[in-house]
């Protein structure tokens, strides 16, 4: 059940107008009720794969929380008269949760990334966050027929929050399926954070993300793999707001 709080309705997409802050308090909420919060977060790339990804649109808005992951999405809120506070990185909440977790004593269970990733994590967290429970681990390389077993691991590590570093739209559709037969308080889908954390991946410089050229510091580093999806969504999600401006616009004539 999504939680009570102001949304902004973008493409059909109710994103909830939060802070970072409010988005780690109601972290914070949900772990001392023992409630469920499934939190998702939306960029460009993933409100455009939405439209033809009928399981990742259903999964993505099965969410408790849906956050704007990507300052292109604060923007067009903004252009289309639904302004949102702020932009909520998925990595700057994780961070966030790891802080708290830390002065909570919080237990958290990191699935996704390679084993080779995960021991840099653990090692990262033993120094940074002495004070937070490493409930478990496992690497997020595993077939649909596995799932149950993942699902079950977690599940026994009694964790309060379980990141999952896993890519879209696997880790919403697994989210969605196993979320209450896992019963952990806190589930968020934090992408390639991991690979960001274990500095196996740089993340964008602050100016880069302030300008929303976030994407094109990604596609520098793996500009074979990436140039051709950011091109195509990004100019998808580009036309997807201009159709929307248009709409608004008063027709000539009329009144």
């Amino acid at each position: 059940m999504r939680a009570l709080t102001a949304v902004r309705h973008l493409f059909s997409i109710p994103i909830d107008a939060l802070t970072l802050g409010e988005a780690l308090d109601r972290v914070d909420e949900a772990i001392a009720r023992r409630g469920r919060l499934r939190i998702g977060v939306v960029n460009a790339a993933k409100i455009v794969s939405m439209r033809s990804n009928d399981l990742l649109r259903r999964s993505v808005l099965s969410s408790d929380l849906i956050l704007a992951d990507g300052v292109s999405v604060v923007w067009a809120a903004r252009m289309l008269g639904r302004p949102l506070p702020e932009r909520v990185a998925g990595i700057d909440l994780m961070m966030g949760m790891l802080r708290r977790g830390n002065e909570r004593g919080y237990g958290v269970f990191c699935l996704g990334a390679t084993d080779g990733v995960l021991d840099t994590v653990a090692a990262r967290l033993a120094v940074d966050y002495p004070n937070l429970r490493l409930a478990g681990r496992r690497n997020g390389y595993f077939s649909e027929e596995e799932e149950g077993d993942v699902a079950e691991l977690v599940a026994s590590a009694k964790p309060d929050i379980l990141l999952v570093a896993i890519t879209s739209p696997k880790k919403e559709k697994f989210l969605a399926k196993w979320a209450d037969r896992m019963g952990v308080p806190v589930c968020h889908g934090v992408g390639g954070s991991f690979d960001v954390y274990a500095g196996k991946v740089r993340r964008a410089p602050e100016a880069w993300q302030r300008l929303g050229l976030e994407w094109l510091y990604r596609v520098k580093q793996e500009p074979r793999r990436l140039w051709r999806r950011y091109l195509t969504t990004n100019t998808i999600f580009c036309a997807m707001v201009l159709s929307e401006l248009l709409k608004r616009r008063p027709r000539a004539g009329a009144g």
